[in-house]
């Protein structure tokens, strides 16, 4: 009896947005020269188009191992790819944009980069990237913060174009908080972590996902969820708010015992209270932004829902549940 080969690697890519795309996207990982056994893993994070009709219909005649997992509405990127991760049976998971512009032959050097130097997460650190202007000022305002609040080494550009262990990859899936930041888990659960340089290619059509809204939303996750810094700088604004109204409390009394106490106007009475007014309502909503995600962490609020799970192309069932095969010796 011969047993099925292990999978080598799962591709994951969450779609939204990408009726457009579907069938160059598909083409292209058909053309994938990869001699191991691999398989893809698309997820469907609430499209609006018709891009779940769209693929289902391109993999009904596809040689590719495909699975295609479905939300019940959008949820988010990291939210769709720890989907991937808890479906995925490689032993790395490497997820690519839906757009081709992460090559998904670049995929294979992200993978024999993280074998040969027995790593667990390798970055994809792009040479160019193709990104608009707007995008790459945000993700690296995002990227900034996480090096700060992570204690992650300034050579690493933390891209969505990552390959993960399936240690790592599985550890990490076990999160199911409704507010996500693969690259804040990943960094607490290894640090055998490495880049390599890759080619980012210009967006075959459409336009970013990530608007300003959702880039706001990134960094508020990766500043509230992965340190108490935000609160701890609060704490440092109290005191020295503090210090500063002791100081004029002082610097009044020594006026006074001197009889040099004037009345003053109202312009600086004014200032004064709309400055510490303006500190207390940061502090408060510093502290209210955490309190505001617990609350919703315990009542709840899923970090995810799945519609379905299918398997799709030439494989109806994945490759290491295929049935094993007599062979005469």
């Amino acid at each position: 009896m011969t047993t099925p080969p292990r999978i080598a690697l799962s591709l994951i890519i969450p779609i939204y947005r990408s009726a457009s795309i579907i069938e160059r996207l598909v083409t292209r990982l058909e053309a994938l020269d990869f001699a191991q056994p691999w398989q893809v893993i698309f997820v469907d994070d609430g499209s609006p188009d018709q891009s779940y009709t769209l693929l289902r219909h391109r993999l009904s005649s596809s040689p590719l191992a495909a699975l295609v997992v479905r939300h019940t509405r959008n949820f988010g990127e990291h939210q769709a790819v720890l989907t991937g991760y808890r479906h995925a049976e490689g032993e790395y998971f490497i997820n690519i944009d839906d757009d081709l512009q992460n090559p998904p032959e670049e995929a294979l050097r992200l993978l024999e980069h993280a074998r040969a130097n027995e790593l667990d997460v390798v970055y994809g650190n792009y040479i160019v990237k193709k990104h608009n202007l707007f995008r790459n000022a945000g993700s690296s305002f995002a990227n900034l913060t996480a090096r700060l609040l992570l204690d992650l080494p300034d050579s690493y550009y933390l891209s969505s174009f990552r390959c993960v262990s399936r240690l790592i990859g599985k550890k990490v899936a076990e999160n199911h908080s409704p507010y996500v930041y693969i690259d804040g888990l990943l960094s607490q659960s290894t640090n055998l972590i490495g880049s390599l340089d890759v080619r980012h290619d210009s967006r075959d059509d459409g336009t970013s996902g990530y608007n300003l809204r959702r880039l706001i939303r990134l960094w508020l996750v990766i500043l509230t969820s992965f340190s108490l810094m935000p609160l701890r700088f609060a704490t440092l604004v109290g005191l020295g708010t503090a210090a500063l109204g002791g100081l004029s409390i002082l610097y009044i009394l020594v006026r006074a015992a001197f009889g040099a106490v004037e009345v003053v106007g109202w312009p600086s009475v004014i200032s004064a209270i709309l400055f510490f007014g303006g500190i207390q309502c940061l502090l408060l909503g510093v502290m209210g932004e955490y309190i505001g995600r617990v609350y919703l962490t315990v009542y709840g609020k899923p970090q995810a829902h799945i519609r379905s799970v299918e398997w799709c192309g030439s494989l109806a069932v994945p490759l290491n549940r295929q049935p094993s095969r007599s062979t005469e010796a």
